[in-house]
């Protein structure tokens, strides 16, 4: 047999198997139907044009829906190619948990990223995650996803993946040494650290100096963005997702919704599962990284200054300094303030001061949010049940 005929021959036994692509449409109505009825709170739209045809899909199962509230309010919104017949673009909007897990919020598959389908997407997470000031909002450099959230999600503060950057920065500019310090800009806790850096970055390459001014510091940088994006500065977490689902980007849009529910399914079971089983009050990633910072802090001098101050500094001299304030969860390496996790001097300075550790930690990374987040379960579409008429058709 012939490589062709080969070729042919698996594609019939795949249309077999899993359908066509354009059966696949036709029962997307049913399909999404038996979800909504199998998943109490899940929000399903589905767009079609004047003359019938697709146009957008969106699904947020109710599991997701419900558990939201128990992250950050910061959420990354990212997109991907199918690669089937009639191509599109997968969208999702992610978050993560308080255990630096991937927390699958909607997803939507639409024709591509263009200003019409970026607009539609949000409209729909508005309708689950409202315009907040609180809230921040991690994309590409894509204009329309920048128009849209502008238009969308006015309050929200919006960030750009600083991965995105790199890579541009990269492409356009040589020097190794240069594209070590963007990194360090963009990482910096602290405004007097970020204007030293980016001083030098002037001085050693004004071309690549006058780019990033371009980019919108308030974008790309820490210490300017205006709202909290905690350890969330690209869009890694949706990479990551896209590898996730990459088997199933050539499949008909059903079996691309349910490689999606069978990924959630076993995602919240076996988080469920972990999440009960913490014996800790903090999760064991966030006890995992403090653990380190309990060890360094043990080199540290500390000095009490006042009833809600304490001076924590490294070795004899001052150079290395901080002021740390307990009750308003601040360091003057802001850190502390940034991640909502104490920070090395606030460790030294708690345990000086016999408090608690645990306790400056934001309350997203207690185990018991992490449990309340995949309290509910994702269950599957039962197609035993009777859809009805108006709805197949």
């Amino acid at each position: 047999m012939d490589y062709w005929k080969s070729h042919r021959t698996l594609k019939f036994a795949r249309e077999i198997d899993e359908g066509t692509p354009e059966c696949g449409f036709e029962s997307l109505p049913s399909y999404l139907y038996m979800i909504r009825r199998e998943n109490p709170s899940t929000v399903t739209r589905l767009q079609i044009d004047e003359l019938g045809r697709f146009m957008y899909v969106f699904l947020a199962f109710g599991a997701s829906v419900n558990g939201f509230p128990f992250m950050h309010k910061v959420v990354v919104v990212n997109g991907t190619f199918l690669n089937g017949k009639y191509k599109g673009t997968l969208l999702t909007a992610l978050a993560q948990d308080g255990n630096f897990q991937i927390f699958s919020i909607a997803f939507a598959v639409v024709d591509t990223e263009n200003n019409d389908s970026l607009h539609w997407f949000l409209m729909q997470l508005k309708l689950l995650i409202p315009d907040d000031e609180g809230l921040a909002i991690i994309s590409d450099r894509h204009n329309s996803i920048g128009k849209a959230i502008r238009n969308v999600y006015p309050l929200a503060a919006r960030g750009i993946c600083t991965y995105h950057l790199y890579k541009n920065i990269l492409g356009r500019y040589k020097g190794k040494d240069v594209f070590h310090l963007v990194k360090k800009a963009a990482r910096c806790f602290r405004m007097s650290d970020f204007n030293v850096i980016f001083e030098e970055i002037e001085a050693v390459n004004p071309a690549l100096h006058g780019y990033l001014q371009r980019a919108n510091v308030r974008l790309w940088t820490r210490v300017h963005f205006p709202g909290e994006r905690y350890n969330l500065i690209t869009t890694n977490i949706a990479e990551s997702m896209n590898r996730a689902l990459s088997n199933a980007r050539g499949l008909n849009i059903v079996r691309i919704l349910e490689s999606i529910w069978v990924m959630m399914t076993r995602w919240f079971a076996e988080r469920r599962e972990d999440a009960r089983s913490q014996p800790t009050r903090l999760t064991r990633g966030v006890e995992k990284l403090l653990h380190g910072r309990v060890t360094a802090a043990r080199y540290l001098t500390v000095q009490r200054i006042d009833d809600h101050h304490t001076e924590v500094k490294y070795g004899s001299s001052g150079e290395y300094l901080n002021i740390v304030n307990l009750v308003e969860r601040k360091c003057t390496c802001r850190r502390f303030e940034r991640e909502k996790l104490p920070c090395v001097h606030a460790i030294a300075a708690a345990k000086y001061n016999n408090v608690c550790r645990i306790s400056p930690c934001s309350p997203y990374y207690n185990s018991a949010y992490l449990v309340s987040a995949y309290a509910e379960s994702v269950m599957p579409a039962d197609s035993a049940q009777p859809v009805p008429e108006i709805v197949a058709n």
